[in-house]
């Protein structure tokens, strides 16, 4: 992307955010989808931009994609989630679908249309476990036909296509996995359970009885397995990571706010909370670090498929999302306690409630239990790299 491109991005994602800023609060508070920020996503084209140039996109890296999430998620995280979980969805397109001409077909109209992509991996009987699936997708006469009780699909009302997990076959295992595009008039969705959550409540991640058929060529190329070891793992713990960053770099500020509002009430006398500003100042450095590495390391594999899959890369992405969800939530609380009263009541320049519930939600989205599970047994087998030159 050329420099004149990366300026127009940043300001481009600047309006968006100001927007999402706008309705941060009534989203939250009313637990209904980021209309307002996504339709000026839409407007600034933002949706298309991770597409390569010669299917319409503008060919944005993933570090790039990143940095538009925390643009937005400093504003509403709820808005920025739903802009990383598209720009998930779309990474699997981009990565595994060139291949088929269908797929380049379909990229050619999100460009054209703007179109918002959601996912639909969890499924009633294993959770949130993407790599497992119980439903299983039928193919025949060039049609494929799937059931899945969706205990999740964010924003699913609101999409206009969902890529959606299931077995392969009626005989295969449960995680021999295909991933399929359907647009929205090619299935529909029977409401199961709603979405009155403590936080990301913006992301209206109600469950669906999904019902589906397409044409058998929409089922991307490529086994899911691959398709989640080479793109998924990584794009969802790093745009995540940009989000939650973005959570903590508004709270922090909030706090920088507060202490200088008291310096200046007691000239020549540290704030009570300036120690602890610094120490989250500090968090929030380290945060960033991770996720920048996290990021570079990312682009300097994706072009190796064996690196994609190994378990060092595994194990990289897993200490990414774990430090990045668990460290917010301590500069968070170090931010409240800065403010005290004032980050703590509502309607204030200092509130931090909606900052503090959405920041939970990050040791949950993948549950971190699961994937310290998951980075224990890789330790088994795998050797930790030790350097400090990647």
């Amino acid at each position: 992307m050329t420099l004149a491109l990366a300026t127009s991005l940043a300001e481009r994602a600047g309006r968006v955010a100001a927007v999402a800023a706008t309705h941060a609060d009534d989203v939250d508070a009313a637990a209904r989808f980021p209309r307002e920020a996504v339709d000026a996503m839409i407007a600034e084209r933002l949706l298309s931009i991770q597409i390569p140039p010669e299917l319409g996109g503008e060919g944005a890296s993933l570090s790039e994609i990143a940095e538009v999430c925390s643009l937005i998620g400093q504003n509403c995280a709820a808005a920025a989630m739903v802009f990383a979980m598209h720009h998930i969805k779309l990474s699997s397109l981009v990565s595994h679908g060139t291949d088929s001409e269908w797929h380049r077909a379909f990229m050619r109209r999100i460009v054209a249309e703007q179109l918002l992509l959601a996912s639909a991996t969890t499924e009633g009987g294993i959770g949130g476990n993407l790599r497992n699936s119980i439903c299983a997708i039928e193919v025949a006469g060039g049609r494929c036909r799937l059931v899945k009780d969706a205990t999740v699909i964010s924003y699913g009302a609101h999409a206009d296509a969902i890529l959606i997990t299931s077995r392969s076959h009626a005989d295969a295992a449960s995680t021999d996995q295909v991933m399929t595009v359907f647009t929205r008039d090619q299935y529909t969705l029977e409401h199961t359970q709603g979405w009155n959550t403590l936080g990301m409540r913006g992301t209206c991640s109600d469950g669906y009885l999904f019902t589906g058929e397409a044409p058998a060529e929409q089922i991307l190329p490529k086994p899911f397995a691959e398709i989640a070891a080479q793109s998924m793992l990584a794009t969802s713990h790093l745009l995540w990571s940009a989000v939650w960053y973005g959570i903590a770099v508004d709270a922090v500020a909030r706090a920088q706010a507060f202490v200088r509002a008291a310096a200046r009430k007691t000239p020549g006398t540290p704030p009570p909370g300036a120690l602890r500003l610094a120490e989250a100042v500090n968090l929030l450095q380290l945060v960033k670090a991770s996720t920048i590495a996290g990021l570079r390391e990312y682009e300097t594999a994706k072009a190796d498929a064996e690196r994609l899959s190994s378990m060092g890369f595994a194990v990289a992405m897993n200490n990414v999302k774990i430090a990045a969800s668990e460290t917010i939530l301590s500069i968070v609380n170090q931010a409240m306690l800065i403010c005290g009263i004032l980050g703590y009541k509502n309607g204030t320049p200092y509130s931090l409630g909606r900052h503090l519930r959405d920041a939970h939600s990050a040791q949950l989205m993948i549950s971190n239990d699961r994937i310290l599970a998951n980075t224990s047994n890789l330790l088994l087998v795998h050797r930790q790299d030790t350097s400090l030159t990647g």
